[in-house]
């Protein structure tokens, strides 16, 4: 194997940075039918802004959009709810406007996009390698390598950044443009402001990419059911219950935000 060099530490990610009778039918059909109308969420508006990077993602620096091609948009979410928050957007105009239920139940969609997934997944562990690596007890050895002269022929593994990030999208989408979730895992952000913000990201109201095709019987179709956005406090990390205290929760996740890091 040939000698790492230290221009490694420059990551990939660095560098990319109608009739009633027809009506019914359709209700029945789709679950984003139900929503749009008991939400009003009906095209057009800000819940439509998500359009625009799909549309002509040339338009926007690169401080906003990370890459894009012809099946699909990579952006940084306009309000993060963790330090790293990536969205990744299909451009599948027959697909972009299903409720993520909908869409995924096309085998061949939901590969493709597992595929890209998988992509920017590996682009966001990068990035955050970038951002903590050299606080992390778990990259020391690796670090210690990189700075190594001469380097050795092969370098130590390091921390699996990969198992940090989140890949998913919500039961209740809050945009209407098809849109998942590209994210670090500690849920630590200026942004993360109120229950529903929190919750949406750290209970079964988030579901996995991975977890696609739902069956038909899998109670996260019904999340107005289960009551998700309401739950109590948990911390993601340790299981702490915080019960309503979202001002507590905020002061532990940076507690626990500090420690995630240099693990």
């Amino acid at each position: 194997m040939s000698r790492p060099q230290k221009a490694e530490k420059r990551d990939a990610f660095t560098e990319l940075l109608s009739p009633k009778n027809k009506q019914q039918k359709h209700k029945a059909q789709h679950a984003w039918y139900d929503y749009l109308q008991s939400e009003k969420r009906a095209p057009g508006g800000p819940r439509d802004a998500l359009g625009a990077y799909i549309e002509n993602p040339e338009s926007f620096s690169s401080n906003v959009v990370v890459y894009h091609n012809q099946n699909f948009v990579a952006i940084h979410d306009r309000y993060p709810k963790s330090t790293l928050h990536l969205l990744l957007l299909p451009r599948d105009l027959s697909k972009t406007r299903l409720h993520p239920f909908d869409a995924f139940d096309d085998p061949e969609f939901l590969q493709n996009v597992r595929m890209e997934a998988k992509k920017i997944r590996a682009l966001a562990a990068a990035e955050l390698r970038r951002m903590y690596g050299k606080e992390s007890a778990q990259e020391k050895r690796r670090y210690d390598a990189l700075d190594a002269d001469p380097p050795p022929d092969e370098l130590p593994s390091g921390r699996d950044w990969g198992k940090e990030i989140m890949c998913g999208i919500h039961s209740g989408p809050s945009m209407n443009h098809l849109h998942i979730h590209v994210m670090s895992v500690d849920r630590y952000s200026e942004r993360m402001k109120s229950k529903k913000h929190y919750n949406s990201f750290s209970t079964p109201f988030f579901v996995d990419i991975d977890d696609f095709p739902l069956p038909k019987d899998d109670p996260r179709r019904h999340f107005k059911r289960q009551g998700y956005l309401q739950w109590d406090y948990i911390c993601w990390r340790c299981g702490r219950n915080f019960g309503n205290k979202f001002a507590e929760l905020k002061g532990h996740l940076e507690e626990e935000f500090n420690e995630w890091k240099r693990q």
